[in-house]
């Protein structure tokens, strides 16, 4: 299968005078560029085509098209609302890929419309096999007698007391509509009367009131909230006439920011954001198929849209990121086998204090969600309260959960009288509201919060633990790729290190003082820190690659992340490919890059890897003439990223770690069974597996890794006690005939 964007690409510009091919292609040239927007909604048809393969199971399919219909949402609030901005602005300047605002904006309509109608055939077909395994979905006007009764006894009691119809008439103004709120436009007429009126209801779709699907009886038979209030309009319009009930739903724009350098107080400058956003214009309306075209205008002009461009019909189920809760339902011969995360193999067997193995063994790599957050995250941050000899905890939150002991180890390290600072990001989008919370909540608890850098996201992933280790003071760490969130660390693929390398620990160090005094942005020994140091260190090692790559010791880049977006780091890779040295990119969504053109990338691969648990990890390896250099860390390589945030990457050392990244790399880069190949039109080709491939996809392989390894572990120390209690056994005998 070939999923593509949605637009020709046309080749790189030459010129015919120019010596040879090399020399002809223009690394300005915006048709090497791929476009932000159309790979990220590449990236979702390849989600979407999850949802359509027969080899998944059918609650996992499910799933799939339910993450599809959220991340468009996300979609629509952050990237198109930040497209209409830049209209509105009168932005008409080309993006790297040659095109404007305005052009980005119908090509991405284009694309989501295409992506739409393949929804609509995908949740039929679902539809159809979650009937034939007695999962329903139905219509509440095929009920049983009986089953309406019995709903529309649970409608009276549970439902109707949180509705507030609302008139809409020139004595009362048109309603405001709240973001991503399901919506049913009744018209209606009073009996023996002929003039039509119209109300809005809202459908209170939360964890408070009641979920969207309503179970009919004891099994999986389920109508929709909106169908069950659309069927019993006549408790909240008793004696009038229903002629009509059609559904519609609104996005809102997430993209508003104040100014930070105004601000006097950064928490109520948040809070101000956050009400702002809830009255934030609108960037889609959505609405059921077959709407009467003039409620459609009617709806489209009182929201300020355009009704061409800006409205959407749907033909099947409107909010389909509801479909979660079919897909968590307990069926398990419906999912995947459960995963449970393992030990690492250095703590699994080891009591001790986690500090000493740290410092006895070396650092360790830990892989989630193959590895457990708990055990080792979670243990080095409550090993760290409780610990006499740990003096300071210093922490960066972006995101976070009331889920796992995080926020718990932390307030009783503040009880226990250790020093505690934690840098609280409240600008991690969509998570504003619960980061206040928790920022409060640790600020009651005697914890020194503090909000970061002005002007700077902090999304860089770091504990710093001080401890007393006999008569010198040692600094510990964890740096990770992903949140400290017990949640996603069980869905999604990251990497973190626990270590304690001295001039690793001087680097943090001088970190958190640039994030939570005034010293000025320090120059590191081995870290590499945005937005200062990363993105020109990430450049000279690409063109010392360059400089370095001979046929007798070639070049390699490998790098794997969630973005490729940054026009100049995609620049320097050409000049890479150009030179011959290879180049394998694993990216799991947006990348501007093209490998595969003729004289310029043939020496380049780029796959993304669509599986069970979402890629998060980031990877950058460079092969160094024979120095090899391993980093992770936080950051993508975007604009964002690299400019306008706190990103750290650590250098990974250790010839054991490094051994299990290059595993990691080599598993994913030779995948033929979840991986998505780039071609050089920018279109993915899905990789097939040969008849006779008994190979599994790259993250059942690194489940079946994990467990080998902390199996081999278990093994070892149990030779290791036997081997003790031999020892032990032969020297009392031989003590017992001493004379």
């Amino acid at each position: 299968m070939i999923i593509s964007q949605p637009d020709p690409i046309t080749p790189p510009a030459t010129d015919d005078s120019s010596q040879g091919m090399t020399d002809e292609i223009d690394l300005d040239d915006s048709s090497l560029y791929l476009n932000r927007e159309l790979t990220w909604l590449a990236f979702n048809k390849r989600v979407l085509n999850e949802a359509d393969q027969t080899r998944n199971p059918l609650l996992e399919r499910v799933k799939f098209l339910a993450i599809v219909s959220s991340n468009l949402d996300e979609f629509f609030m952050k990237r198109i609302g930040g497209l209409k901005q830049q209209v509105a602005a009168g932005v008409t300047k080309p993006s790297v890929d040659g095109r404007t605002p305005l052009q980005q904006l119908a090509e991405c309509h284009a694309v989501i419309r295409d992506l739409q109608l393949e929804q609509q055939r995908i949740y039929s077909e679902l539809k159809r096999l979650l009937a034939d395994n007695q999962i329903l979905i139905s219509d509440y006007r095929d009920l049983q007698p009986a089953e309406q009764e019995r709903l529309r006894d649970h409608f009276r009691q549970n439902i109707f007391p949180m509705l507030t119809p609302l008139a809409m008439d020139p004595s009362h103004p048109f309603p405001f509509i709240s973001n991503l709120t399901l919506n049913l436009l009744v018209t209606l007429r009073f009996p023996e009367g002929h003039d039509t009126h119209m109300a809005r209801v809202k459908v209170p779709v939360s964890q408070e009131v009641s979920p969207r699907l309503i179970q009919v009886d004891e099994g999986y038979n389920y109508v929709t909230l909106d169908d069950l209030i659309a069927n019993n309009l006549d408790m909240l319009f008793p004696g009038m006439e229903i002629i009509s009930c059609e559904s519609f739903r609104v996005t809102r724009n997430a993209n508003v920011e104040l100014e930070e350098e105004t601000a006097n107080d950064l928490l109520e400058m948040i809070e101000t954001e956050l009400r702002e956003r809830h009255f934030a214009p609108i960037v889609r309306l959505e609405v059921s198929q077959g709407m009467n075209p003039t409620h459609r205008g009617m709806l489209a002009a009182e929201l300020g849209l355009n009704e061409v461009q800006d409205v959407f019909e749907i033909d099947f189920l409107m909010a389909t990121r509801d479909l979660f809760e079919i897909a968590f339902l307990n069926i398990p011969e419906l999912k995947d086998p459960p995963h449970y995360a393992v030990d690492h193999p250095q703590l699994a067997h080891d009591r001790r204090n986690i500090f000493h193995i740290i410092r006895d063994l070396g650092p360790l790599l830990l892989q989630h969600p193959y590895e457990s957050f708990s055990t080792t995250v979670e243990r080095f941050l409550r090993t760290a309260a409780e610990d006499p000899k740990v003096l300071a905890i210093k922490m960066t939150l972006y995101r976070t959960s009331a889920e796992g002991n995080i926020l718990n180890s932390l307030i009783m390290a503040a009880r226990n009288g250790k020093q505690v600072a934690v840098l609280v990001e409240l600008k991690a989008r969509f998570d504003e509201a619960a980061n206040i919370r928790w920022a409060r909540s640790l600020e009651q608890a005697g914890i020194h919060v503090n909000y970061g850098v002005i002007g700077l996201k902090t999304h860089s992933k770091l504990i710093m633990v001080v401890r007393k280790d006999y008569s010198q003071l040692r600094r510990y760490y964890h740096v990770g790729t992903g949140n400290y969130h017990p949640g996603t660390a069980r869905l999604y693929t990251d990497l973190g290190v626990l270590g304690c390398d001295e001039e690793i620990g001087q680097d943090l160090t001088e970190l958190f003082n640039y994030l939570t005094g005034y010293s000025p942005p320090p120059s590191y020994r081995k870290i590499l820190a945005a937005p200062y140091t990363l993105k020109q260190a990430l450049l000279q090692k690409i063109e010392r690659e360059i400089q370095l790559h001979s046929a007798e010791n070639p070049g390699l880049i490998q790098m794997k992340m969630n973005a490729l977006e940054d026009a100049d780091i995609v620049k320097a890779l050409y000049t890479a490919t150009r030179a011959g040295v290879k180049v394998d990119l694993i990216v799991r969504d947006t990348c501007r890059f093209r490998p595969g053109i003729p004289g310029l990338s043939e020496t380049a691969k780029v796959i993304s890897i669509v599986g069970r648990f979402l890629e998060h990890a980031r990877i950058n390896y460079f092969r160094n003439a024979g120095q090899e250099e391993y980093y992770i860390g936080s950051a993508d390589l975007m604009q964002r990223n690299l400019k306008s945030r706190v990103e750290v990457l650590i250098p990974v050392e250790s010839p054991a770690l490094r051994q299990e990244l290059r595993l990691m790399l080599d598993v994913q880069l030779g995948d033929q069974h979840a991986a998505w190949e780039m071609q050089a039109d920018g279109s993915y080709l899905r990789r097939q597996p040969a008849n006779e491939d008994k190979s599994l996809n790259c993250q059942e392989t690194l489940i079946g890794v994990a467990e080998r390894r902390v199996a081999a572990a278990k093994k070892h120390k149990e030779k290791r006690m036997r081997e003790k209690l031999m020892h032990h056994f032969q020297y009392r005998l031989k003590h017992k005939q001493s004379p």
